[in-house]
């Protein structure tokens, strides 16, 4: 586990930036006809919603973009509604070396790839022409062309206002697929991170055709009885690390209902709404070490300040990091997570600063 102090996030784009790069985009685009589109790995709905999204957009100018694989390459069945979502999972990742132009969706850092950064860091590394499309506050804006727009609530949003810059039409399953982005990261409009802007996109959407009533059911109302039975065992093990309340979700767990690690997803932010939690922790054991999802309801808490300190970011509501293997690795973070929640730190009170 590493730890790095707390610094201050760069400046990224405004809202208002976004016509202009976005026509930036467009020039590179057409310029290029190997375009290759890469998102997170074990992607959510903004993560998908945003790769397809700018693959639309490239069609729309007249260039065929391929999706490669990052992760596991397992699509969350949740997410399998979205307009042609296998698409984001088919590739093989060996045509990165063959890319004349990557563009990067919703990572904050080329590390988020996970499995993909590992196996091909060196092909990313001599790509020197990429595009990064991203609304996370902690991007480390490695792009040689940067949208980063922590105003925005979701990359879909960044992608849907694009569509607008450039005069593209949105059909009707281009629309359900940039309001499932929308309204994965907000929780449905839900959370401090849902701006009038993000309402004026998301209710420009639906007037395009956006089927609301399958994004809702398939995101937030229907569950497999594997994730009721896999949440029911998350919860039986939830604890207590001072004010942070955490649990961990490991392969025996998943093989004990049938479950994959997809069907974890939300369980953090119910976590969040705890009484006397100031944050949830939700721990994923991989092969490789720990995946850690933090998500908060206080308005003085920012976690990816917090996750900052363990190479990890995203919101100030919601972030994540990655962590070495071994209870110790995970005991220790929790040591660390629950001293900075407590109020002296995090608000900034007394001789401490706010993480």
């Amino acid at each position: 586990m590493t730890e790095r102090t707390s610094e201050e996030f760069v400046q990224h784009e405004e809202l208002r930036d976004i016509p202009a790069i976005a026509r930036q985009i467009r020039d590179r685009v057409r310029e290029n006809k190997r375009v290759i589109i890469l998102t997170h790995a074990n992607p959510d709905a903004d993560a998908v919603s945003s790769a397809l999204g700018m693959a639309a957009i490239c069609e729309a100018l007249g260039v065929e973009p391929i999706m490669v694989t990052s992760g596991d390459a397992a699509l969350p069945a949740n997410l399998e509604f979205i307009p042609n979502a296998q698409l984001v999972m088919q590739q093989d990742p060996a045509i990165i070396a063959t890319a004349n132009l990557i563009i990067f969706v919703d990572c904050s850092d080329e590390k988020r790839l996970g499995p993909l950064h590992a196996s091909h860091g060196e092909a990313l590394e001599r790509a020197r022409n990429t595009i990064n499309i991203d609304h996370h506050v902690t991007n480390t804006r490695f792009g040689a062309l940067n949208l980063v727009v922590p105003a925005a609530a979701a990359t879909a949003e960044i992608i849907a206002d694009m569509y607008d810059a450039l005069s593209i039409d949105i059909d009707r399953n281009c629309a359900t697929t940039l309001l499932a982005g929308i309204y994965g990261d907000t929780l449905g409009l839900r959370t401090p991170s849902t701006t009038p802007a993000t309402m004026r996109a998301a209710a420009t959407l639906v007037e395009q055709g956006a089927d609301l009533d399958v994004i809702v059911d398939q995101l937030f109302r229907l569950k497999p009885f594997s994730s009721v039975q896999l949440w029911a065992e998350a919860l039986q093990r939830t604890q207590w690390a001072g004010p942070l309340v955490w649990t961990q979700i490991d392969q025996d767990m998943l093989d004990r209902v049938g479950a994959n690690r997809a069907e974890a997803e939300g369980l953090v932010n119910f976590l969040a709404g705890t009484i006397g939690a100031r944050a949830s922790a939700l721990l994923y054991l991989e092969p490789w070490g720990w995946r850690v999802s933090m998500r908060t309801l206080a308005d003085d808490v920012d976690v990816a300040r917090i996750l900052s300190r363990f190479n990890g970011g995203g919101h100030p509501r919601a972030a994540g990091a990655r962590l070495e293997p071994g209870d110790a690795s995970r005991n220790a973070f929790l040591t660390s997570v629950a001293k900075a929640l407590t109020i002296d730190e995090v608000s900034g009170d007394g001789d401490g600063q706010r993480d």
